[in-house]
């Protein structure tokens, strides 16, 4: 059985609530949350494809699709959101501070902007 359409409709729950994250100004979460979304989304897209997929770097992911082209301005977007997968919830991936010392909502928004382009490219190539 072939549970893309799970993974897909979770990337898009995903994606809903990085834009809250946004809106209530919890940046670092919002980076988190975008790169969460157009991981499940690139899964949702390997699936269907006849992939198994595991881990959580979304940029290799892309990089193994060998059954569809995949632009540069997309696996750039995976590079970004890949950055965003562990210091946006651990004090220990900086020098001193926690987390959201370290984001703001020009990084999120920018997360955000990519996980949604992510996932369009994702939907684009499914049925």
């Amino acid at each position: 059985m072939n549970r893309y359409r799970d993974w897909l409709e979770q990337a898009e729950r995903d994606l809903s609530r990085a834009n809250i994250d946004l809106q209530y100004e919890y940046w670092e979460w919002a980076c988190f949350t975008a790169q969460q979304a157009a991981e499940k989304a690139v899964k949702a897209m390997l699936m269907k494809h006849g992939y198994s997929v595991w881990g959580h770097a979304i940029t290799p992911m892309l990089r193994g699709l060998e059954v569809i082209p995949v632009p540069g301005k997309i696996v750039q977007l995976a590079q970004l959101l890949d950055a965003h997968y562990i210091p946006t919830r651990y004090p220990n991936g900086f020098p001193e501070g926690k987390p959201a010392d370290y984001y703001n909502h020009q990084k999120a928004e920018e997360a955000v902007d990519a996980a949604s382009d992510i996932i369009r490219f994702c939907k684009d190539h499914l049925p």
